[in-house]
């Protein structure tokens, strides 16, 4: 705003010279009937506008067009310098207006200098009428053409902002689906299992309980880390490292605490970008959550693959197969794995059923 009211400043400097300079040196004078002082001052007034557009464009318009009607009869770089200056001010009204209010100015200035250029006597009809229409339509013109700019790049800030704003929803929604399904999984598992060999096993049972109390407590953290995520009481958000590859290992331990055993071999990775990893992780966590709810396998094999710039997951149970349910663990993953423009599968497979899934990516950049 500042560099703009210095240029403005400027160009009314050079303006109010070059005029000045004009009829100071006797190239152009004043009509014999005008006094003196009032041809000066409707020649130094008609650049006001031309500043006073950035604050007020409206009433800065509406100056113009007084000042112009009251150059016609002068004529010469008087009146050149009020039509610039109603051109300029009508482009700033229309940009900032850009509505019906605008295009009646525009109408109304328009007409004003055709009736004033026909009906008032002055140095030259024709320039005046055509000077005065043609900045007058340039300045509607480009301000049409800022406005419409401008508008375009709201909507479409608007657009992005939204896009973003359901993009982050899915992203929460993925989250809290992977660790509240795969927690309360560990967890209704346990319960069975307690609630069966409680009377004759109270060891087993407690163990299960034990297993409900520390799951329980680990899915709370989750919970209130993606919740501070969003917003905690300080408005500041409340981060934690998110899951990668390491935390395999733990997941799988959690997992084999409801029943299966769990053979997990990672090979060819040593880093991973953080969104693949965490995505490696969570699609891991669901096809084991699926094979502790509906598999009733014994056994699970899980190998976790990298090389040329992509990771390979399969996850295969010795469970009872059968077709898989669309459900939101499968579409999570699936939306996991789109994300990468990867490849995946759920299907059964020989024996129980296999996940399968493939999530290129481009290795990080070494830094010294």
């Amino acid at each position: 705003m500042r560099i703009r009211v210095v240029l403005d400043v400027l160009a009314v400097l050079v303006l109010a010279i070059g005029a000045g300079g004009n009829l100071a040196a006797g190239a152009w004078s004043l009509p014999p009937w005008l006094p003196g002082w009032l041809g000066w001052t409707i020649l130094l007034a008609s650049v006001a506008p031309i500043v006073l557009r950035r604050w007020s464009p409206k009433p800065a318009y509406v100056l113009s067009l007084v000042l112009t009607a009251a150059a016609v009869p002068i004529g010469g770089p008087v009146l050149a310098i009020a039509v610039v200056s109603a051109g300029c001010a009508l482009y700033t009204f229309v940009v900032h207006q850009g509505s019906r209010a605008s295009r009646i100015g525009f109408a109304a200035g328009l007409l004003g200098v055709g009736v004033l250029g026909f009906a008032v006597p002055n140095p030259s009809t024709a320039t005046t009428v055509n000077f005065g229409a043609s900045a007058l339509i340039v300045g509607f013109a480009l301000g049409i053409a800022v406005h419409g700019r401008r508008e375009y790049a709201a909507i479409e800030r608007e657009n992005h902002a939204r896009e973003a704003v359901s993009a982050e929803r899915l992203r929460i929604a993925r989250e809290m689906h992977d660790v509240v399904a795969h927690s309360m999984s560990l967890i209704a598992v346990k319960a069975a299992v307690g609630n069966h060999v409680a009377p004759e096993q109270p060891d087993q049972a407690r163990e299960a309980l034990r297993v409900i109390e520390d799951t329980s407590r680990e899915t709370l953290a989750e919970l209130r880390r993606m919740l501070g995520v969003l917003r905690d009481d300080t408005g500041v958000p409340a981060l934690a490292p998110a899951p990668t590859l390491d935390d395999l290992r733990a997941l799988v331990q959690r997992a084999q605490q409801a029943g299966p055993t769990v053979d997990l071999v990672v090979n060819g990775l040593t880093e991973l970008p953080n969104g693949v990893g965490q995505s490696v992780y969570r699609i891991v966590q669901e096809a084991l959550t699926n094979v502790v709810k509906h598999a009733d396998a014994a056994t699970c094999r899980i190998r976790v693959t990298g090389g040329d710039g992509e990771v390979r997951i399969e996850v295969l149970d010795d469970g009872r197969g059968g077709e898989a349910v669309p459900g939101h663990g499968l579409i999570g993953m699936r939306e996991r794995v789109a994300v990468y423009d990867g490849e995946f599968s759920a299907a059964p497979g020989e024996t129980g059923f296999r996940v399968f899934a493939r999530l290129p990516y481009e290795a990080p950049v070494a830094t010294r």
